[in-house]
């Protein structure tokens, strides 16, 4: 009687052993999804990095950059462009879009502070070393338009120096303008191609080109930027909208906008 039912239980173990195995189901891929970012072009290098860094941690998703003068991706978004995310380089930019509902009112978070500096081409041709030389008879300047926010910025801090230099600085210093920009990363390349003796950019602009030289702009004569970020109303991922926004503010997402040259909210 053991010796069968010793018998019958190899069988059954033998049977067991020979079923099929239970395959497990396969698991479901990650639903794709595309999130469009408008960012100010100051925004090229550092949110290049986030997004890649954002998608790694998102799987399915993809980003894409649409990186222009603020003044430019404002009137995108006014016109119907698809966006789910808007990082401009000015405060006014972002609260026209408030204004006209693209927006919602409180939802603009400064993520960054920008500041103003001289760059000039590696073998600085004009001799520039300091800011009053922005005013030399023949010196070609190149500036980003007064609409742009850099552009508009720049002339701002002519105001100051005018102060420090005389009342007429300003005006010699624009009178040296050879090219008003669309934005920044134009201003940048004018002078990398030594089109310019002189170009007014982001410190950012400047870390992210750095075989170029510098004059730095003393803090009492350069203008902060201040940058908003903020998900669109009629975002069609609203939810991953406002993540990205959150991750952009987050420790890593900061870590990576200091690495280029941007410095925190304050």
């Amino acid at each position: 009687m053991k010796r069968s039912l010793a018998l019958f239980l190899l069988i059954a173990l033998f049977l067991v052993g020979c079923s099929p195995a239970t395959t497990p189901a396969p698991t479901a891929a990650p639903e794709a999804r595309t999130l469009n970012i408008f960012a100010a072009a100051s925004l090229t290098d550092a949110f290049t990095e986030i997004g890649k860094n954002f998608e790694a941690a998102n799987p399915g998703v993809t980003l894409t950059f649409n990186f222009a003068g603020s003044q430019a991706l404002r009137t995108q978004i006014e016109e119907g462009a698809p966006a789910d995310v808007f990082a401009s380089a000015s405060g006014s930019e972002m609260d026209t879009t408030v204004a006209g509902k693209f927006v919602a009112d409180g939802t603009p978070r400064v993520f960054l502070n920008n500041k103003l500096v001289l760059i000039l081409p590696a073998d600085n041709p004009a001799g520039v070393t300091k800011l009053e030389d922005l005013a030399k008879p023949g010196l070609k300047l190149v500036l980003a338009a007064e609409e742009v926010p850099v552009g508009n910025y720049a002339r701002q801090s002519l105001d100051l120096m005018n102060d420090s230099f005389g009342t007429d600085f300003k005006d010699k210093v624009l009178a040296n303008v050879v090219s008003n920009e669309d934005n920044v990363k134009q201003v940048v390349s004018k002078v990398q191609l030594g089109e310019a003796d002189a170009g007014i950019v982001y410190t950012s602009d400047a870390v992210a080109a750095p075989e170029l030289k510098t004059v730095e702009i003393p803090s009492e004569l350069n203008v902060i930027a201040k940058y908003p970020i903020a998900p669109l109303v009629k975002s069609a991922n609203a939810d991953l909208a406002t993540s990205f926004v959150d991750y952009v503010l987050s420790a890593d997402g900061q870590a990576v906008l200091a690495k280029w040259g941007f410095a925190p909210p304050q």
